[in-house]
């Protein structure tokens, strides 16, 4: 128990410079937040229900942190800062950082039945501040999400994703993020909005001239067989 909490400890100290001591990191409400959702999370899975929102609500007084008791969340999940909101059917890997204000939340049934309605993190992905991760969608393993993207799709390995809808940039996706980024971009590319237009824009004419090429080798397909 006491390693597996050192562990813990540690892995936010690799991710975070600011604290001196795992005294120190105890503080957090990212981490009362975690340990008040492990309590909870077994109560709803014991189907004690109100007990589970009773250690919620606590939770999320003292914290300002709401982590809904039916969440799934894996080992090494780390808030920083605080003000987030995590829904009921979201499920959570290894290792998984997430920033202030973000959401992960979910769409409304329209048949009125409770089903996956949140997203779903694979390990090793990174949430921006502000950010809002919409429906039961599934972000791969290593993505990251920069500062207020409004996420509604799946997200493949790799991939960064910035903008209103968010849209992967340049950075490839299905290659292997090179170590930990804080808030998901790297300073260089903090993206404001004339940079993020470009960015996005030059994506947007990748994708145009792949197309193109391909409408005319079609073409030439179709001239030969003629």
């Amino acid at each position: 128990m006491m390693g597996r909490l050192l562990a813990y400890l540690d892995s936010i100290k690799a991710r975070d410079p600011a604290p001196r001591s795992r005294l120190e990191i105890l503080t957090y409400p990212g981490v009362w937040a975690l340990g008040y959702h492990r309590i909870a999370h077994r109560l709803f899975k014991a189907r004690l229900f109100f007990l589970a929102r009773a250690v919620n609500h606590f939770s999320r007084f003292l914290t300002a942190i709401d982590i809904h008791p039916g969440a799934t969340i894996g080992r090494n999940f780390f808030i920083d800062h605080g003000f987030v909101v995590i829904g009921e059917t979201a499920e959570i890997g290894d290792n998984v950082t997430i920033y202030q204000c973000v959401t992960l939340g979910g769409t409304s049934p329209d048949n009125g039945v409770a089903g996956k309605r949140h997203p779903t993190l694979c390990d090793n992905v990174i949430i921006g501040s502000g950010a809002q991760v919409l429906g039961p969608i599934t972000l791969g393993k290593g993505s990251r999400v920069g500062a207020n993207a409004v996420v509604t799709k799946d997200v493949v390995e790799g991939a960064v994703m910035v903008g209103i809808p968010a849209r992967a940039t340049m950075v490839e996706g299905g290659q292997k993020p090179a170590g930990f980024l804080a808030y998901g971009t790297p300073c260089s590319d903090m993206f404001d909005p004339a940079t993020q237009k470009v960015e996005l824009l030059r994506c947007e004419l990748e994708t145009m001239r792949k197309r193109l090429d391909a409408l005319v080798a079609e073409h030439h397909e179709e001239r030969d067989r003629a």
